[in-house]
């Protein structure tokens, strides 16, 4: 029967002198019952020598404790495990929408001179391209004609290069992608046959998070005329998947 350990183990409780409690009849009546039971106590989970003998009467709180102590460390693995998925969503959102377009301005004219061209220059420098038409995540920087990856991933790039001179000029131009300073992908043109030409490129890049992409012209190159021929494109094709892994501690 479960009230026979329960009065048993009050009379203890009572007879330790460490636990306070009110003086009332129902628990002096306890107490003389438990003290005065002559059976065996049944103790079920309860350590019965820990729970009367030691001095303290507070062993039979071990089992509590080592639940509550279980509870907090599911809880701190939980905590943990709902910081990494949240760094993982945060991830996939951030890569999901990259995609921008921009051509060079029709009206660029190069320092020093009349002619719609942008170059020559006497060192290579990127290409401006100061119109955007679509800039999603903001990646891309008109002002440098720049992208900056924000997110690991696998990105598609593209650049199309249009120059138009007079009957009797010279076709000369060289255009190049860059990936962090690194030429990846080049186009040029050097003859005095064609008045106008156009070339293009489509690369497929692994980027890191802060890596850049851009284009430039050559030194001693120039592109004239209908300059807003001259495109420059890019969007993820998809995310890198995150390096943080999940563990609850279950």
């Amino acid at each position: 029967m479960v009230v026979l350990p329960l009065l048993f183990l009050l009379g203890s409780l009572f007879h330790c002198g460490h636990v306070e409690a009110q003086s009332t009849s129902a628990s002096e009546l306890l107490k003389q019952a438990a003290l005065q039971w002559n059976g065996p106590v049944t103790c079920d989970k309860w350590d019965c020598d820990c729970a009367f003998k030691e001095r303290g009467c507070c062993c039979v709180a071990k089992d509590m404790f080592q639940l509550e102590e279980d509870t907090f460390m599911r809880m701190k693995y939980l905590w943990q495990g709902i910081g990494t998925l949240n760094h993982r969503v945060q991830d996939l959102t951030d890569g999901v929408r990259v995609a921008f377009k921009a051509t060079m301005n029709p009206n660029y004219t190069t320092p020093g001179s009349t002619e719609y061209c942008f170059g020559p220059f006497n060192i290579n420098v990127p290409i401006p391209y100061s119109v955007v038409t679509l800039n999603h995540d903001n990646a891309y920087n008109p002002s440098l004609g720049i992208f900056t990856a924000r997110s690991a991933g696998v990105y598609v790039f593209s650049f199309t290069v249009y120059s138009y001179v007079t009957e009797y000029g010279r076709l000369y131009h060289k255009v190049q992608l860059m990936k962090n300073g690194n030429v990846i992908a080049s186009v040029w043109e050097d003859n005095r046959e064609d008045s106008e030409d156009n070339a293009n490129q489509v690369v497929v890049l692994e980027l890191q998070r802060g890596d850049q992409v851009y284009v430039e012209l050559a030194s001693g190159r120039k592109l004239c005329k209908y300059l807003e021929y001259n495109i420059f494109t890019g969007y993820i094709l998809y995310p890198q998947p995150s390096p943080y892994s999940i563990d609850f501690g279950f």
